[in-house]
């Protein structure tokens, strides 16, 4: 019974990406999936250029911000499951509200709604920098913070990742794309290397305002975005616009089996919280290390993705998500068993690589076969699995530490991903085939 639940979630009679699901972006139409041209062609656009620049200063400051969330946690309380439940205040308000950001993005004016959105971000930011600074800072006061910024998340960033197709013609999506994740790779080396140094050397209060003043720069550049952003007339919210998205997402045999395995691979591969735990009680580096660990996976999430916008398309990328996705598991568990801080930072930098792999080439397989009217929807969808995962995947490793120590919580879930893996190959052979530009031949 367990194994026809498992197979009826995983597998489809079909991979192939239909035709009606792919539309025009910005008056260009086709049916095949074009390779992406050398080199960074999506920054030759104006609109991307300032919106790609932006993005990549604010998420500078975001990352910091993480950083000083989980340090300042585990200064209050010194507790592993205080650390985990930062991932349930999290996971909450961005699952409740997802579907209804979704909605937001596809019936509103993405670029207004990213204007709210990033100003009320400005706001918590400044709340946790004076609360640090008067010293006044309680658990309770993180965990709503958290918990706001989830929910104002989760009408965010279906909004910006619905509006980049806009910016871009349908022949440079893909790099505008990569370029993007490319740009939160490098934005997670740079934030927690500089925020573990800023607060060993002047406290959390000052990467609470860092973080910020980088929303301004995000504001600024949607001011001046030219590009028309149309909105679909027949969007409306409401529960009929949600069904909607949910019947797209899970009719469309890639992208449901692509979001499943994000989510189980992420759920218990998972681990960002514990960090702190790593740094005093495993590798005894401080803060100083602590920005390094954080700063390990998007270093080789970074090198990977540069690597890879200047390669030729992939093609088998069914069996390349799952290898990568492997490779994820394997180095999550070499992680766990490391006491040594230059073997532990190898072993994420592996992590972040695999990663790396894997999401561009899910992200853009997503973006180019949804129809521009329902992006909104699937990225809200989208976002459950794989933010959510993670943010759950948190809670799960902190409560398995607390009773058994963070290396045993690590290689637990390095374990699981590997099994989760396994799981996918077998019962989705259509992902295991899948392969750009020969969707038809993967039923």
């Amino acid at each position: 019974m367990a194994s026809a639940v498992l197979r009826s979630q995983w597998t489809g009679r079909s991979e192939r990406v239909e035709p009606e699901n792919v539309v025009p972006v910005n008056g260009s139409e086709t049916d095949e999936v074009p390779p992406p041209g050398p080199g960074p062609v999506a920054l030759k656009h104006a609109d991307f250029r300032r919106l790609f620049s932006a993005s990549f200063i604010s998420l500078i400051g975001t990352q910091m911000q993480q950083v000083a969330l989980t340090w300042q946690m585990y200064e209050l309380t010194g507790s592993a499951f205080a650390l985990g439940l930062l991932g349930l205040f999290k996971a909450v308000p961005l699952i409740s509200f997802a579907l209804f950001g979704g909605v937001a993005a596809d019936a509103r004016d993405r670029r207004k709604l990213l204007i709210v959105t990033q100003g009320t971000l400005l706001a918590i930011s400044s709340g946790l920098a004076l609360s640090a600074s008067t010293g006044s800072t309680r658990p309770w006061m993180i965990y709503l913070a958290v918990a706001a910024a989830a929910a104002v998340t989760a009408f965010d960033n279906p909004a910006r990742a619905s509006l980049i197709p806009n910016l871009v013609p349908r022949e440079h999506l893909a790099n505008a794309l990569s370029l993007n994740i490319l740009a939160w790779q490098i934005a997670t080396v740079i934030g927690p290397a500089i925020a573990g140094n800023l607060i060993a050397w002047f406290g959390v209060t000052i990467v609470y305002s860092v973080d910020a003043v980088s929303f301004l720069a995000m504001i600024a550049a949607l001011f001046t975005i030219s590009a028309e952003v149309r909105v679909d007339p027949a969007s409306r919210p409401g529960s009929g616009a949600i069904r909607e998205g949910l019947q797209f997402v899970f009719s469309t045999p890639i992208i449901r089996s692509t979001m499943l395995l994000d989510f189980f691979a992420t759920l218990f591969g998972c681990a960002n919280t514990l960090m702190p735990m790593f740094a005093t009680q495993v590798l005894g580096v401080g803060a100083r290390g602590l920005g390094l660990l954080y700063a390990a996976p998007p270093a080789g999430a970074a090198i990977a993705g540069a690597i890879m916008s200047f390669m030729p398309a992939v093609r088998r990328q069914g069996k390349t998500v799952l290898w990568s996705i492997a490779v994820y598991g394997l180095a999550t568990v070499a992680f766990g068993l490391s006491t040594w801080l230059p073997l532990s930072m190898v072993a994420l930098a592996f992590t972040g690589a695999a990663d790396s792999v894997s999401t561009v080439m899910r992200q853009t397989i997503r973006q180019l076969a949804t129809p521009d009217s329902i992006r909104g929807r699937m990225t809200s969808v989208n976002m459950i699995f794989f933010m959510g995962g993670p943010q759950l995947g948190e809670l799960e490793a902190g409560s398995l530490a607390a009773l058994a120590g963070p290396a045993v919580s690590v290689g637990f879930g390095g374990i699981a991903v590997l099994v989760t893996v396994a799981l996918a190959a077998l019962l989705s052979p259509t992902l295991r085939a899948f392969k750009v530009g020969n969707e038809s031949r993967n039923g």
